[in-house]
């Protein structure tokens, strides 16, 4: 086994603030005795692809340098090779633009995630499995369907570069479109699909999404489960009347919101439909989704 972390760095993550930011941060850890690789990516699937040439040659500590969807790649470079195998770590220098899943367990960002690294304190971390018509995917935080999905797909197309205010311009554009539908889906033991039209549904390992809004506030990174949170077809003036209990997760005591956890999810749906995930924006066929309980150990 190697004892050196693979970091990967994504340079553009947070508008660039990752690339100012890395070096310095990367030779405080090495300052302090941390045995380092570093990769850099500069396309989407990069991380995936040097997290599993490592993974092939003996490493086991993994350090995410950029936003969610940098871990995201990690994730996916990780399983299912890691699945029930040698224990694998993965820790975070959050320089990118959400940083959402860390937000669990600190405010303080990348100075916390530097203490925990050094002091090699970690948890077992749930690891969400997705299955798709074209195949698997993995990850820690969250998958969204509806307005967060719908909010993601329309920043990362034109507001990305503004960081977390082009955010808040998704957020608004998305609510005076405000598409409200069905994605059938049953859980654990249901008999019958849920077909009702709702806002949104997420699907949630921890409890933030966009940096600061805490959509899943009962969620926990280690209990075996996927909070699920549904918000029914609220109207516009309800949904901007309510807006900011999104943001300390008040929203799910709303008489048209409801949550759940599972430890599986089966979906009915027409075809594929865009998505969120940890960061990502992708468009896809979901058939299940299952959780793989205390897959891997995060530092934190």
């Amino acid at each position: 086994m190697n004892d050196r972390f693979l970091a990967v760095v994504n340079p553009a993550a947070g508008s660039g603030r990752c690339g100012r930011l890395a070096g310095p941060a990367l030779e405080k850890l090495r300052a302090a005795g941390m045995a380092l690789e570093i990769r850099e990516t500069h396309a989407p699937g990069g991380g995936i692809r040097a997290t599993r040439v490592a993974y092939a040659q003996g490493y086991r500590d993994f350090l995410a340098v950029g936003g969610d969807g940098t871990s995201y790649e990690i994730v996916n470079g990780l399983f299912p090779e890691a699945a029930g195998g040698e224990r694998v770590r993965l820790g975070f220098l959050p320089l990118g633009t959400g940083n959402s899943f860390l937000r669990d367990f600190t405010e303080r960002g990348a100075d916390h995630a530097i203490e925990a690294l050094l002091a090699r304190r970690t948890r077992p971390c749930d690891v969400m499995k997705l299955t798709h018509r074209e195949g698997v995917l993995y990850f820690i935080n969250l998958l969204s369907m509806g307005f967060a999905a719908d909010v993601a797909v329309l920043t990362n197309r034109r507001f990305k570069r503004f960081g977390h205010l082009g955010y808040l311009f998704g957020v608004f554009t998305c609510l005076v479109r405000l598409d409200r539908r069905a994605f059938p889906l049953r859980a654990d033991g249901d008999t019958e699909f849920d077909c009702r039209r709702c806002l949104f549904l997420s699907f949630n390992n921890s409890k933030f999404t966009g940096g600061t809004m805490m959509i899943a506030p009962l969620a926990d990174t280690g209990d075996g489960l996927v909070e699920c949170v549904r918000w029914g077809p609220i109207g516009r003036l309800g949904l901007l009347g309510n807006l900011h209990t999104l943001y300390d997760g008040s929203h799910i005591r709303h008489s048209m919101a409801s949550r759940r956890a599972a430890r599986r999810i089966e979906f009915s749906l027409a075809g594929p439909v865009d998505v969120m995930v940890d960061g990502e924006v992708l468009t896809l066929d979901c058939q299940t989704l299952e959780v793989l309980p205390g897959a891997l150990d995060v530092f934190v």
